[in-house]
């Protein structure tokens, strides 16, 4: 009796946004990209915006018309490391985030790993948006 080769398993996920490839299929995002995918997520949801999870989200958008300065970006630090921990805590493990602020501009850049490949290099993402003030 022979058996088929078995193939390595690679985990599929649908690609967000939800969008067609190029064969007019679902699109699919591999781990990386699916993991950026859910920050973003997670960083654009503002709490009340989802009917079945009303508590998702950072509420970052919330802060385009505070105050700008140090203590907007140590509030919209610790705002972002607790939504990731809350919502994405069994997939990353949240290495970094740092924010400034400068002249109306808030950069927020996200450094994490993943948590099912602990060994690999850590992937960062960068998010910048005008605030007020």
């Amino acid at each position: 009796m022979t058996t088929s080769p078995q193939r390595a398993y690679a985990p599929r996920h649908l690609a967000f946004p939800l969008r067609l490839d190029g064969r007019g299929r679902t699109a699919r995002a591999d781990d990386e990209q699916y993991l950026r995918g859910l920050v973003e997520q997670v960083l654009f949801t503002q709490p009340g915006e989802r009917i079945n999870r009303p508590t998702f989200g950072s509420g970052v958008a919330g802060l385009v018309f505070a105050p700008s300065g140090d203590s907007l970006a140590d509030s919209t630090q610790a705002l972002v490391q607790g939504a990731l921990q809350q919502w994405l805590g069994d997939l990353i493990a949240v290495e970094r985030v740092s924010v400034t602020a400068d002249e109306g501009r808030l950069d927020v850049t996200v450094v994490y790993r993943p948590l099912h490949r602990m060994a690999d290099q850590p992937r960062s993402m960068q998010v910048s948006g005008g605030v007020g003030g």
